[in-house]
């Protein structure tokens, strides 16, 4: 991985890459990227490349519709998929004003500063993600179905699991852009698919995040396929979870879990808009393993969060409720805050709910709170929550908030 502008420089042209995709993301988290020619790289290191934001959601609205976006050289990857010849890469960018300012509603400047924040109060963070995803047919005029690609089951293998080639070619194509996948299996909804991550810095984990998902849409045609993303794509039927596990390390040494879990079912009402930022995101919530109630537990992984000793004897936390639709840089910084909140407070962990709630009420002091259940609950919890008004910038409060 090249660290430098005169390192990158030269790799590009050992390369033979003819043309540098600058990428962002909306405040949704969604990948957008404007591609320029070799020549002009050099410029873009010294002063930017300017673009017009004002079709773009979210981005620019206090610029003026210009926004300027700044390649970071260490970002840099090989899009396997193009040409061998005249190559294509792509690198991350951070976003300005034309002023130099930066962009408000830069979600990825966002989680460099909870990073810095975190690191200035003696704190590391790591994060994985496992990500579902459905795979449907096509139709005749190119158009996705809803039905899905095979019929198969949880881990399933072939021929009921139609998926694996497409997992396969996905792992092997995210391992030359340098992302190493852990695992990948056939989930529990026919056509569904899973492909989880290694541990990495929250950076890394986001963009890696947003790189998966550019893939397996890429790769899901290539092979006449629709990658579905959405939280709850078929009624009745397993919905899709963007599962997000944290480990928390301490410049002390002392083990902070108990607090960093605590401070996250603290916040979680007023996060939920942006870790389930659609309506459909809370069709999901209490069905086919998917939490519903505000509870931990170290036995039961079905609740809101799980905790757990992950393979390197670390103890971690695994929160169950975000789906694919979620921003991943919003959502790894309002956890890295959520937890510091935790530890800063001393909130009080609850006690585990090691059985399904409904057979636990006899044995519980106080039966835990719900998750909001609709959109609109969940932007009243943003909206009055005062973690959320001190760690997210207003024009996002208000993005998501909207009516």
């Amino acid at each position: 991985m090249t660290k430098t502008e005169q390192e990158l420089m030269t790799y590009i042209e050992e390369e033979d890459v003819k043309f540098i995709r600058l990428a962002f993301c909306d405040v949704y988290g969604v990948q957008k990227n404007i591609s320029i020619q070799r020549s002009e790289l050099a410029r873009a290191f010294e002063k930017g490349i300017a673009i017009d934001s004002s079709d773009i959601y979210g981005i620019g609205g206090g610029c003026g519709g210009e926004v300027w976006l700044h390649p970071e050289p260490d970002t840099i990857t090989i899009l396997p998929w193009r040409p061998e010849h005249g190559r294509v890469v792509r690198m991350f960018c951070t976003l300005t004003c034309s002023d130099g300012t930066p962009v408000e509603t830069d979600t990825r400047a966002l989680l460099h500063s909870a990073v810095r924040y975190a690191h200035s109060k003696g704190y590391r963070f790591n994060f994985k993600s496992e990500l579902q995803f459905y795979l449907f047919k096509m139709d005749d005029n190119g158009e996705s179905t809803r039905i899905p690609y095979d019929n198969a089951g949880c881990m399933d293998i072939a021929p009921l699991d139609k998926g694996e080639n497409v997992r396969r070619e996905i792992c092997l194509t995210l391992e030359q852009m340098g992302i190493k996948p852990e695992s990948s299996h056939h989930e529990a909804g026919p056509g569904q698919n899973e492909i989880d991550f290694r541990y990495a810095d929250p950076i890394t984990a986001a963009d890696n995040t947003v790189t998966f998902l550019g893939v397996v849409r890429t790769l899901a045609a290539r092979n006449g396929l629709h990658a579905d993303f959405s939280p709850q794509p078929l009624r009745n039927k397993a919905g899709s979870a963007l599962h997000i596990t944290v480990s928390v390390k301490a410049n002390s040494g002392e083990d902070v879990t108990d607090p960093a879990i605590a401070g996250i079912l603290y916040n979680i009402a007023g996060m939920t808009v942006f870790l389930n930022p659609t309506a459909h995101s809370f069709q999901r919530f209490g069905q086919h393993k998917a939490p519903k109630y505000i509870a931990w537990s170290e036995r039961n992984r079905t609740q809101l969060i799980s905790a757990r000793i992950n393979e390197n004897g670390i103890r971690c936390a695994q929160l169950r409720s975000p789906d694919p639709e979620a921003n991943p840089y919003l959502a790894y910084a309002l956890i890295i805050y959520a937890v510091l909140d935790g530890i800063d407070n001393q909130r009080a962990l609850p006690e585990p709910v090691d059985d399904d709630v409904l057979q636990s009420r006899s044995k519980m002091k106080e039966e835990p709170a719900l998750l909001p259940d609709n959109l609109e609950k969940a932007r009243a919890e943003a909206k009055s929550s005062h973690f959320i008004q001190r760690f997210v910038p207003t024009s996002v409060i208000r993005l998501y908030c909207a009516d």
